[in-house]
Order: C-alpha cells, then structure tokens, then sequence
C-alpha cells in the first residue's frame, strides 16, 4: 500500500509559477513511476507528466509541454511538478499517482494509487 499527499496548490494568476509536491508513505517509493493527472469540472483526467523509477525518463503532455517539470528525489520520497507561465486553461485539481510498472504510462487505469488532488486556479 502507498499513500500519497499532494500539496502547493493555490491561486494564481496567468504567466505565475507554482510547484506542487507529492509525499509518499509506504512502500519503496523507488518501486514505482510516477504519474501527475489533472480533472476540471465536467473533463475526463488528464494525463499531464510522469516519471520512471529513477528519474532518468520523463514524458509530459502535449499541453504542458516546454512549461510543466517533473522531477523526484527518492530520498525524501517526494514527486515535484514544477509549473511555469500557467495559463487559465490549467485550472484543474492535480492527481499524483504511482504505478508499479516497469514502464512509464499515460494512461490513468495504470496506476494503482491516487493522492487525493490539489487545487491549481489561474486567473485571467
């Protein structure tokens, strides 16, 4: 079992920054890839990044491409989302996750354990 706790997000307006952290208790957090997805009201989830075990590979979303990082130290069993030059179209409540697959993946039946989701608000 692994639990995990999204924390960072806030309101902000268009062009600001914002990091979002998630901690995970539990289990090796080295086991697992890492996965952020966000939900606005009435959109199905959204893939937005993930990362491998290690960190070595990352892969994004089209959307967030160029302005969202990924990153994690395995040390403090923490996942980061490092978001730049947010856009209101990013307004959503962001989801950490994390799967045992080997593989890194975009697709949200993947993975087996979700945090409970941080709120983003960008403003015009």
């Amino acid at each position: 079992q692994v639990q995990l706790v999204e924390s960072g997000g806030g309101l902000v307006q268009a062009g600001d920054s914002l990091r979002l952290s998630c901690v995970a208790s539990g289990r090796t957090f080295s086991m697992y890839a890492m996965g952020w997805f966000r939900q606005a009201p009435g959109n199905e989830r959204e893939y937005v990044a993930s990362i491998s075990r290690l960190g070595v590979s990352t892969y994004y979303g089209d959307s967030v491409k160029g302005r969202f990082t990924i990153s994690r130290d395995n040390a403090k069993n923490t996942v980061y989302l490092q978001m730049n030059a947010l856009k209101p179209e990013d307004t959503a409540v962001y989801y950490c996750a994390a799967t045992p697959r080997a593989a890194v993946t975009t697709t949200p039946k993947e993975y087996t354990y979700w945090g409970q989701g941080t709120q983003v608000t960008v403003s015009s």
